[in-house]
Order: C-alpha cells, then sequence, then structure tokens
C-alpha cells in the first residue's frame, strides 16, 4: 500500500489461482484522533505563508482522495471449469454510495458520524428540482447560512419549471422602499449561488457555482430561516440516496468469455469452445517489448509516486492488456472531467501498437492526456476491463461527457461503465464512414455536399430530418442497411441532437472539423512499443511545455482588437489566448446580423429572431435564430446553443444583449475552465485535513502533499519563487525549534 493513500498500487501480475481485491477504507482505528490544523499553534504561526488551507481549497478536493486501498490476496483456488469469472467487478457493500458522499465511516462498530454535505460543482445532476434544492439547503446548513430561490424560469406556455437560481439568502441589496424600514439589514450583496438547468432525461444539472461568501456564517440565524425550517427527515433521506455509485470495494477477476466474434453472450452454451478463445487472446507483442515496458513502468514509479498501472493477464500468465496514467494526468482529471475523448485510431487502423489513449481538454482548448493502454482486442469485455480500471483511478468520477468512435463493442462498455455519462460520437468520423460506404454512388460530389449540409447546417431536430429524408430519397440509399442503422442511431452523432452536450471546443464535431490523435506525427503504424516507450515521456514533456507557453501568453495577452464592441475587451482580460480568438471571430461576425425583430414576450422574457446573412451576397444564405432573452435573471439563449456546446457566447447573443444595451457580458457566461487564472495544481489529491496522529505514513503523506502545493505555487514566477523559498526556510526553523524542545 502507498503511503499517499491513493490509487496506486504495483499490479505486475495476476495469478489464475487467485482473486485480488482492492478495498477501499476511510479512516482508521485511530482516526478518532485527529490532528486539527486550525488548533495547531506552528500552522498559526505560518497562516500568512502557506495561504492553502483555505475554502476555496477545501472546496476543490476531491472527498475519495484520502481512501486508503489494501490489495488482500485469497487463498483459495479458482474452479478452472468455472467461465462466468468476471474482471473489475465494481461491488458497493450492500447499496450505493454517492461518490460525493463524504460520511465517515467507522470501522470498529460500522456506525457512521455525521453527513457533511459537499460543495456543489459545475455538471452535478439530479433526478428533481426538488432534490437539487433539499442538496443546495443542506449544504448551506452545514456551513451556516440560508438560501432562496433568486430566479426560475418555465417552458413557454407551460407551467414546468426548466431552470432556477439558488442564491444565498445574503444576496443583494434592500431596495430603496425598504431602505428606510427598521428591519435589521441583513443582505451583504453576497454572490454564492448554484444555477440549475433542467436537461436531456429529465434530470436537473447545476450549471454554475458560485462558492465564496462576503459575510460571516451565523448557524443560529441561518437555522431560524424558511429555507432550513422547511427541512423534513423524509426530504434528508431522499437527498442521502442520490445517484452516482462510489468506488468502495473492486474486485479484480476474470471477465465473463464472449464468442470469437466479441459480440456473444456471457451465457453462451458454446462455454467450452468461448474458453479456449478467451484462455489464449493475449496482447501482441515483439521481441523486447514486454521489457521495455516493465523497465519504463519501474522508472516512472521511481520518479513518479503517483504513477499507476495494471495488467490483465489470462489464464495461462500471458498479458491481455495493460493501462496505465501518469500523476498529472490524474491530477488534471479532477479539472477537466467535463469531456473525455476516447482515441482509438492505433486500433482502427491496425498500427504495429494496439494503443488507445484518454483524452481531455485543458483551459486553452489544448488536448491533454488521461491515460493510455494496450489492448489485445476490440470486445465489451475488454472495453469494461479498461473503463472500470480507468474509472477507479481517478477515484470513481465519471466523465459528463465521452466521445468515441462508432462502434458497439465500445457503447455497450459505456453503457455498462459509464451509464449517466453522455456518450456521443465524432459527427465527422460518421460522415466520413458514410462517404466511404457510399463511394459508388453516382454523383459523388454533390451527395457528399449535400450530406455535409444536412448534418452540420441543420439546427433544428425535424430540419435534419426532413433533409435527411430528401437526400436518401434523391440518392435511393434509404433502404440501406448502414444508413438505416446510422440514422436510428442520429442522437449521438447529429449535431441537431446534442444541444445540451458540452464539447469543451474538441474537437469543434459540431462543426465537421476532426482532430488529429494525441500522439499524431509520434508514431506511425510501423512504430514498436520499444521505440514508443523511449520517445513517450519526451511526447508529454513537450504538450506540458505548450501548456506553460499558452499560460504565460495568455498572461501577457495584449491581442489586436478587430471591433469596437466592450465585450472584445471585456473577455481579453479573462480568456486564455486560445479560446479569446474563438470568442473574438464571433465578436467579429455579428456585422453578419441584422434584423432584429421582437416575437414573443412572457414578463420579463422575450424572444428575438434575429436574421444572419452567410456571405457577402445581400440576398444570399440569410438565416433566422430565434434568442430568448430574460431581462430579469440576465439570462440569454440562442438556438444555435453554442455556450452549451462550446462555453462561449455566440454572435447572435451578443446582438441581443448590445440590442437590449448591455454592454458588459454576464459573468455566469465566462466559464472559469476557459480563464487564464484558472488555477490547477498537478499534485496527487490533497484529501482529508484528518490525519491519524498515531500513523507515520499519514504524517509523510499529509506534509508531502501540501508541500508539492506549495512547489507547485512556486514555480509560477520568480516571486512567487522567492515567497516559497523563504516559506519554507522559515518552516524549517521552526520545527527544528519544536524538535530541540523534545530533545532537552
Amino acid at each position: 500500500m502507498n503511503g499517499d493513500g491513493s490509487f496506486s498500487p504495483i499490479v505486475q501480475g495476476l495469478s489464475e489461482d487467485h482473486d485480488i481485491h482492492i478495498t477501499i477504507k476511510e479512516g482508521s482505528p485511530n482516526s478518532e484522533q485527529l490532528l486539527e490544523d486550525e488548533n495547531n499553534d506552528l500552522e498559526n504561526d505560518c497562516e500568512q505563508l502557506f495561504e492553502i488551507e483555505g475554502n476555496e481549497a477545501e472546496s476543490e478536493r476531491d472527498d475519495t482522495s484520502d481512501q486508503f486501498f489494501d490489495i488482500e490476496s485469497n487463498d483459495h483456488e479458482n474452479d478452472q471449469g468455472d467461465i462466468n469469472e468476471q474482471l473489475f467487478e465494481i461491488e458497493s457493500n450492500n447499496h450505493e454510495i454517492s461518490r460525493d458522499d463524504r460520511t465517515l465511516i467507522d470501522d470498529q462498530n460500522g456506525g457512521s458520524q455525521e453527513k457533511d454535505y459537499p460543495p456543489p460543482f459545475v455538471g452535478l445532476e439530479f433526478d428533481s428540482y426538488d432534490d437539487a434544492y433539499n442538496y443546495y439547503n443542506y449544504y448551506a446548513k452545514a456551513l451556516g447560512f440560508a438560501i432562496r430561490v433568486k430566479s426560475s424560469w418555465t417552458k413557454r406556455n407551460s407551467k414546468e419549471k426548466r431552470g432556477a437560481v439558488l442564491c444565498c439568502n445574503c444576496e443583494g441589496f434592500k431596495t430603496i422602499k425598504e431602505a428606510n424600514s427598521r428591519k435589521k439589514e441583513t443582505r451583504t450583496g453576497c454572490l454564492a449561488m448554484i444555477r440549475l438547468r433542467l436537461v436531456e432525461s429529465n434530470r436537473w444539472r447545476v450549471d454554475e457555482v458560485k462558492l465564496e461568501h462576503n459575510h460571516l456564517f451565523d448557524p443560529e440565524r441561518a437555522q431560524n430561516s424558511k429555507s432550513h425550517k422547511r427541512m423534513d427527515f423524509g426530504a434528508k433521506r431522499k437527498m442521502e440516496s442520490t445517484p452516482d455509485v462510489e468506488v468502495r470495494t473492486i474486485k479484480l477477476y476474470r471477465t465473463p468469455v464472449v464468442d470469437a466474434v466479441g459480440y456473444g453472450s456471457s451465457n453462451s452454451n458454446e462455454g467450452e469452445t468461448n474458453n479456449q478463445v478467451d484462455r489464449f487472446k493475449r496482447l501482441k507483442l515483439k521481441k523486447g517489448d514486454a521489457r521495455a515496458m516493465y523497465n519504463y513502468f519501474c522508472r516512472a514509479q521511481l520518479t513518479d509516486p503517483n504513477f499507476f498501472y495494471v495488467i490483465d493477464l489470462n489464464d495461462e500468465g500471458h498479458m491481455r492488456n495493460v493501462f496505465w496514467i501518469d500523476s498529472r494526468s490524474r491530477a488534471a482529471y479532477s479539472y477537466f472531467n467535463d469531456v473525455v475523448s476516447f482515441d482509438t485510431t492505433c486500433l482502427s487502423n491496425n498500427y504495429e501498437i494496439p494503443l488507445a489513449a484518454f483524452v481531455g481538454v485543458n483551459h486553452h482548448g489544448q488536448t491533454i492526456l488521461l491515460g493510455c493502454c494496450l489492448l489485445a482486442d476490440e470486445t465489451p469485455e475488454t472495453y469494461t476491463w479498461l473503463f472500470r480500471a480507468w474509472l477507479t483511478c481517478m477515484s470513481g468520477r465519471p466523465p459528463q461527457t465521452i466521445i468515441t468512435s462508432q462502434c458497439k463493442a465500445l457503447q455497450s462498455a459505456i453503457a455498462e461503465v459509464f451509464p449517466r455519462a453522455h456518450h456521443r460520437l465524432c459527427s465527422s468520423h460518421v460522415v466520413q464512414s458514410i462517404l466511404e460506404n457510399m463511394g459508388a454512388i453516382q454523383e459523388h460530389e454533390a451527395f457528399q455536399l449535400i450530406l455535409s449540409t444536412t448534418v452540420y447546417d441543420s439546427v433544428k431536430v425535424d430540419e435534419f430530418e426532413l433533409a435527411w429524408e430528401d437526400m436518401v430519397k434523391r440518392f435511393r440509399i434509404k433502404d440501406r442497411e448502414f444508413i438505416r442503422s446510422l440514422f436510428e442511431d442520429r442522437e449521438r452523432w447529429v449535431p441537431a441532437y446534442s444541444k445540451d452536450t458540452f464539447f469543451a471546443v474538441m474537437p469543434n464535431i459540431q462543426n465537421g472539423e476532426s482532430t488529429n490523435p494525441f500522439f499524431h506525427s509520434y508514431i506511425h503504424p510501423q512504430t514498436s512499443l520499444e521505440e514508443f516507450l523511449s520517445v513517450y515521456d519526451v511526447i508529454l514533456e513537450k504538450k506540458r511545455q505548450e501548456e506553460a507557453h499558452n499560460d504565460n501568453e495568455s498572461r501577457e495577452l495584449s491581442s489586436m482588437l478587430r471591433t469596437r464592441y466592450y465585450y472584445e475587451v471585456q473577455l481579453s482580460k479573462f480568456y486564455t489566448k486560445d479560446v479569446f480568438r474563438k470568442f473574438q471571430d464571433e465578436v467579429v461576425m455579428m456585422s453578419s446580423c441584422f434584423s432584429i425583430t421582437q416575437v414573443h414576450t412572457n414578463g420579463p422574457i422575450v424572444t428575438y429572431m434575429i436574421k444572419e446573412r452567410e456571405g457577402e451576397e445581400i440576398l444570399r444564405g440569410v438565416r433566422n435564430f430565434e434568442v430568448m432573452y430574460d431581462k430579469a435573471g440576465a439570462e440569454i439563449r440562442c438556438m444555435c446553443s453554442c455556450f452549451n456546446l462550446n462555453g462561449y457566447l455566440c454572435r447572435h447573443a451578443l446582438c441581443i444583449l448590445n440590442y437590449n444595451g448591455v454592454e458588459e457580458i454576464p459573468f455566469q457566461y465566462i466559464l472559469s475552465r476557459w480563464r487564464k487564472d484558472f488555477k490547477r495544481l498537478y499534485v496527487p489529491n490533497l484529501g482529508s485535513n484528518n490525519v491519524d496522529i498515531t500513523n507515520p505514513v499519514q504524517w509523510f503523506d499529509h506534509l508531502y502533499r501540501r508541500a508539492m502545493q506549495v512547489v507547485q505555487e512556486g514555480m509560477i514566477s520568480q516571486d512567487h519563487f522567492m515567497v516559497s523559498w523563504q516559506a519554507f526556510k522559515e518552516t524549517l526553523n521552526k520545527v527544528r525549534l519544536v524538535a530541540d524542545k523534545h530533545v532537552q
């Protein structure tokens, strides 16, 4: 077991005669003896030097990072005839536990202490509005503030609630009419809030979060507030069973056997034959590859304590699948887990290396690596093993959206391991596969143009379906099975169906753009595994230097402004360079929008129709876009859904804001993930402040992580370095003085 309490066991081989359990435990037998940071005189003395223990840092910590993984081996022999053994089954200890449930489990008596509701985060989902409200209400009560509904909105011509903003009850200030009241002023203009929105599958998602308060908490006054008085035991019990399973015990054992094709049932009557297929399935390696892999993993663990890898063996002891990930990638996922692409380019193109990679997007829109694997085949069982291994080392937190190639095996595995993630296909890859399959069709160039227009220019669902129907009739391909199956699966790849799915401009698949694989230009079809591993660290280092370079350029951003709109000036102060340029294009394209017409009014909510001219010719390519604007709540939404897809406002929404005299973009439309001052610490998760004072392993773990946080901050600039260096020297002197007292 690693001392850092993180999932990083060295699993170099799994014997066919043993089941291996990886058990996550919270706390320890001595967990009642806690090291209270705020009561420690030494830490109080250093408080100004180490400002890393604040509420903001606490809110970003992964609650599972303080859990420990023990590897236990059962000595009983496996039944060799049992072909229903599985690999990486996630057990939930008789009940499902939310990954954000921070209840401390008492290992001795099975009891639990009082539940501590974790801070909300963007992407958190609930089954109903009441669940979301109750969650925020209990979270507020635990901290000592009360909440209220700042605003909410419903579907047009309906009473169905579509969204709401829940805020601290200290939000805003007294009106002029209320100012003369003798009632005590309690509002402070606090900005703490969460914004909720009803999305697909009738789920409520947190779209925006502000955690910071500008006032002290008053638990006694909050206890008597209207929101907390409405709490009842039934609502609380319902909230405590909020979904999303947290990994508690992971049992590594064999996968169910599949048929030779790879899509068969585990209950097949051909069990004996299938067992032979599964038994001899192995990773294709050349001479020297296994040794190169072993050497790389050993070297990586010496230099990176949080590096993790796991190897899947068949019954003959041969490698089937391998997964590995470095500590920086594990830490990066805690910041950029909203969109993940699973890159199988090497597998689909039959490269020498059966390589696949998990890829995310950072605050520059630059792809980042979130894990690598080598796979023996492309069956649902192999992908299920891989996804569970990846999910486990990510502390059980699934991605919000996962993008893959078109593959039934992938679809099956994702449905099993990430049932609540939005599974989408890269539309450009699907379009390319259509063109390849329809290569012999007459009027191929005309078909290519119409297909592209149908997929990418259809803003509404019915618009796409009508255009698709016309296309398949014109080219007489309606009865082709390939075309029919794609249309049945259209919600996964057609942009018109993904208006509420955030893609983080990766890879702008909504516009038909494709993306290069993460390892593009570094490997070719004949590259061996040994060659790849020899340059692997060089590739990662180059990507990290690119991110650091972009950070510096963004901080010094003084881009030439291309318009006179203040929106451009405003966001040049916040956005990173690359994201700002994409937004800047939207500001420039405001000039193509004209003829704003008010078409509907419902209280403060006004719906506009705006025309956009495509191309330079005045009478050519005019399209209509519907934009809804809520003056009271400063909410704006365009039917093109640019903000939902990419995280910045479109030209149509900007025109409506400008039309209504709004000179600045509301801050809820400036996502923190695109900001140049977005704080990232690529170190292991900080975990809990609670430390078992009798456990030296936890001493090292706690101090190491805190020190690494200062190191990361100290590398930002020369001034940061000098402050960090001075802090370390002063702290070391204080620690030595404490040690001297004990010696005397």
